[in-house]
């Protein structure tokens, strides 16, 4: 499987005549390698050629650690000195084709201190972006990562149904939030969460990316809750809304206008699909009910290693929805000062249709 990911890969890199892509410590570097680093003051640069085995930049005293790659990599390894490290990025550069490189490089990953090191090693280095081609690969998944992805849902939607009970007329966001975080544990979701879980109450709903804080929650509150799990590696990514006690009239036309505009997303054929074409069957709900403007982000986004990545489900953008691709349907309302509503679903892009992953009801459920 990781062999196959560089293969394709060194392909891609032939394709855009790019000598070598390095990878820094995160998501990537784990889908190509197996090896799990994160960003630090040490660098940790995964290097991949047109061909030949990849290498690997690493602080002298994870060695062990870097046993346990899924693939052959050639060493490079530092000591503590930052003094002496330009000198072994010169070579691994030296590994590859010399000194002058046209190199690849991850825009939201690459820092100034590795391209400072690269420059410091060599000064007929140049770089280049990497996005497309390793968006490209991570864009579809293959049957472990459904099958990991299926699972990180699973711990999800039991993780909340056990948080439920405990919200009550007087009870916190930051206090259901921190329920939700243990259960997520205790249900088997991987120590490091995929992002911190939304939970916005009453006028703090109408803030799509709220932070949980000490509001009380009050009769006639409706609340959403955006949450995942990780398992191995790979995230779930759900948003239910819900209300305490008696539900607001207009709040009540707002959810099932979201409703509406999720089941029709989810519910469109693969065939000739575009991202864009998604994006706007749910948003054609939501402007004809006449809040359009109030639906003030992206019908969805993928998911995998990471809880934002390709495809993303938005206006003008024209990438074809393909067989494997796993990504969210959250479409949402927000009206500031009195509340929001979003329904978010995983779905996942068979050769026909979109099958949704995520089974949590979509009912309006009174608290």
């Amino acid at each position: 499987m990781y062999q196959t990911r560089i293969e394709k890969l060194s392909r891609l890199l032939e394709k855009d005549q790019i000598d070598l892509i390095a990878i820094n410590a995160g998501q990537s570097l784990a889908y190509l390698s197996g090896l799990h680093f994160h960003l630090s003051e040490r660098p940790t640069v995964l290097l991949i050629g047109k061909g030949g085995k990849p290498a690997i930049i690493f602080p002298e005293f994870e060695r062990e650690k870097v046993k346990d790659a899924q693939i052959e990599l050639t060493p490079f390894a530092y000591p503590e000195n930052p003094a002496l490290w330009a000198e072994i990025f010169e070579k691994a550069l030296n590994y590859f084709i010399g000194k002058k490189a046209i190199i690849g490089l991850e825009p939201t990953a690459a820092r100034f201190l590795e391209i400072k090191l690269f420059q410091e090693a060599s000064d007929a280095v140049t770089f280049r972006s990497a996005a497309l081609m390793l968006e490209h690969l991570r864009m579809i998944k293959d049957e472990d990562e459904v099958e990991c992805i299926r699972e990180a849902v699973k711990i999800a939607q039991m993780a909340l149904e056990r948080t439920i009970p405990i919200i009550k007329v007087g009870i916190t966001e930051h206090a259901i939030a921190n329920e939700l975080v243990i259960n997520l544990l205790r249900c088997g979701s991987d120590p490091e969460l995929p992002f911190t879980p939304i939970i916005a109450s009453g006028p703090n709903s109408a803030n799509p990316h709220a932070f949980p804080g000490n509001r009380e929650l009050k009769d006639g509150d409706f609340i959403v809750i955006d949450w995942g799990a990780r398992t191995k590696g790979y995230i779930s990514d759900i948003t239910r809304t819900f209300v305490l006690g008696s539900a607001d009239e207009e709040m009540t036309k707002i959810y099932e206008t979201v409703k509406l505009a999720n089941e029709t997303a989810r519910s469109m054929p693969v065939k000739n699909l575009l991202s864009e074409n998604l994006d706007a069957a749910a948003r054609e709900i939501i402007n004809s009910a006449g809040y359009g403007d109030y639906f003030t982000h992206r019908t969805g986004h993928g998911i995998g290693l990471e809880a934002h990545e390709e495809p993303y489900i938005a206006p003008q953008n024209k990438t074809e929805i393909t067989h494997g691709m796993i990504f969210t349907i959250e479409p949402g309302i927000y009206i500031p000062s009195k509340g929001g509503v979003r329904i978010e679903d995983n779905v996942f892009a068979s050769k026909s249709d979109l099958m949704t992953l995520t089974s949590f009801d979509r009912t309006l459920k009174i608290l």
